[in-house]
C-alpha cells in the first residue's frame, strides 16, 4: 500500500494525538486525588513539544514538565497557558524570562537559587521556585547537607519576596521494579525533605515523585502530582510487568517510509555495507529510505523488525544513514509501499519497545531518537489547537 506524503518525502512520523489525551486520560485513573503532570521534554519525546503537549492538556493534564527552559519558552510562545516547570538549568539561563513567563523553575543547588533571586530583583516580581531534592539517585538535586544548606539560603529571600517555593519534587531510581528496596527508602527521604520545607515555613502547593512506572506500580508514591513521561505517548515503562494495553495505554507514534528500490538478487550476494547478510537463495529486497541520521540505530542491523504488506520481515545487512534494506523473499511489493517500522502493537505492527529488545536498549531512546529531518504527521481530532 502506498502512503506517499506531499513533496515525495521518503518516510515520516505519525503521531496520534488522540492516543495521547486518551493516555492522559488512563493516567489520571491510576493517579487518584493527584494531579498529573504530563512530561513533554526533548520534544515530547520525539513526538512534537506544542501538539503533544496541548493533547495531553485536553486528555486532563493540568501541568507541562521540561528539562530544559527554551521548552518552557516555546510552549508559552505557542499560547499554552497551563503551569510549566522546568528543572535542568545551567548558568547562564535566561531566569529573566522565565519568571517573566510564569513559569516555575526547578532548583536543585545554592548557586541556582542565588541566580533566579538576581534574576527576580532584576525583573520585581517574584520567582516561582520548586526544589529538587536528591533521595537516592545521585543525580540533579540537592543531596544530604547541600540540601540542608538550599532549604535554609531560601528563608531570608522568601521573607524578601524575591521568591515562593511552591513545591519540591525528587527522581525514582528503581521505580521501574516497585519491589526494590530503594523505592520505599527513597518514599521516606522525601517525606523527610516535604517536612523541611514545611518546618522552614514554605508554602507548598504540590509534592511530587512519580514519573510513569511509580504512576502505574506505585499508587501510594501520588502525593499530589504524578510526572509520566512515557506512558503519556502509551508506551510502557515497565514493560516487564505488562503491555502498554496492559494499562489501558496506546502507542502515539508510528514511523514509516516508503519502498524506493525494489529488485531479484542472486543467492549469495551480499546486502549492504561490508555484505553482513547475504540471502541463501534467489531472493527480493528492499531498499527503505531510512536510515541511522534519522534515528534508526545502527545497531539493528540485521536484528529490528519492520513490517510490509501485512508481513513482518527483518533488516537485511547495516543500516546505513539514509537507508536499510529488506530481504521479502519472493512477496509481491512495489515501489511506493509502506515499509512500517514500529506502531501500535495492537494493530499488528512491531513496536518501540521491540525496537528496543533488538537493540539493547529502552523503549524512550528509539521514540526520543527519531528525527527531525522526518516529518511530524499529526492525526486525532481536532489536532487540539494545531
Amino acid at each position: 500500500m502506498s502512503s506517499s506524503l506531499p513533496g515525495g518525502s521518503p518516510a515520516r512520523v505519525t503521531i496520534d494525538l488522540d492516543a495521547i489525551a486518551a493516555n492522559v486520560r488512563a493516567l489520571k485513573g491510576f493517579a487518584g486525588d493527584a494531579e498529573v503532570m504530563a512530561v513533554v521534554k526533548g520534544d515530547a519525546y520525539g513526538h512534537g513539544l506544542v501538539p503533544s503537549a496541548r493533547a495531553a492538556v485536553a486528555g486532563g493534564a493540568s501541568w507541562l514538565g521540561v528539562a530544559q527552559m527554551d521548552e518552557a519558552f516555546e510552549l508559552r510562545a505557542a499560547g499554552v497557558e497551563e503551569p510549566v516547570l522546568s528543572w535542568l538549568h545551567a548558568p547562564g539561563t535566561d531566569f529573566d524570562r522565565a519568571i517573566v513567563s510564569g513559569i516555575d523553575i526547578g532548583v536543585p543547588a545554592v548557586w541556582e537559587l542565588d541566580a533566579v533571586v538576581e534574576a527576580a530583583r532584576r525583573v520585581g516580581r517574584t520567582a516561582r521556585v520548586q526544589f529538587k531534592v536528591d533521595t537516592g539517585l545521585a543525580r540533579n538535586g540537592a543531596y544530604g547537607a547541600d540540601w540542608d544548606a538550599l532549604v535554609a539560603a531560601a528563608g531570608p529571600y522568601v521573607a524578601e519576596g524575591a521568591v515562593k517555593v511552591v513545591g519540591v519534587f525528587t527522581h525514582f531510581a528503581f521505580a521501574d521494579a516497585p519491589t526494590h528496596p530503594t523505592v520505599l527508602q527513597q518514599q521516606e527521604k522525601f517525606a523527610d525533605a516535604v517536612r523541611d520545607c514545611e518546618r522552614a515555613g514554605f508554602d507548598l502547593e504540590v509534592r511530587h515523585m512519580s514519573n510513569s512506572a511509580a504512576t502505574l506500580t506505585t499508587p501510594q508514591a501520588a502525593w499530589d502530582m504524578v510526572r509520566p513521561g512515557l506512558a503519556v505517548y502509551g508506551l510502557s515503562p515497565v514493560p516487564d510487568l505488562g503491555r502498554p494495553a496492559d494499562y489501558g495505554l496506546r502507542a502515539a507514534m508510528t514511523v514509516s517510509a516508503n519502498a524506493t528500490v525494489v529488485k531479484r538478487i542472486p543467492a549469495g550476494q551480499g546486502v549492504s555495507y561490508a555484505h553482513t547478510y547475504a540471502p541463501e537463495r534467489e531472493t527480493t529486497v528492499v531498499d527503505v529510505p531510512i536510515g541511522y541520521v534519522d534515528g534508526v540505530p545502527r545497531s539493528g542491523s540485521n536484528r529490528a523488525p519492520v513490517q510490509i504488506g501485512g508481513s513482518s520481515y527483518t533488516i537485511s545487512g547495516r543500516v546505513c544513514m539514509d537507508q536499510f534494506v529488506v530481504d521479502v523473499g519472493d512477496a509481491q511489493v512495489s515501489a511506493g509501499d509502506e515499509v512500517v517500522l514500529f506502531g501500535d502493537g495492537e494493530l499488528g505492527v512491531p513496536t518501540a519497545q521491540d525496537w528496543a529488545d533488538a537493540n539493547d536498549t529502552i523503549s524512550y531512546e528509539i521514540v526520543a531518537r527519531m528525527s527531525s529531518r522526518l516529518p511530524r504527521v499529526y492525526v486525532g481530532g481536532e489536532h487540539h489547537g494545531e
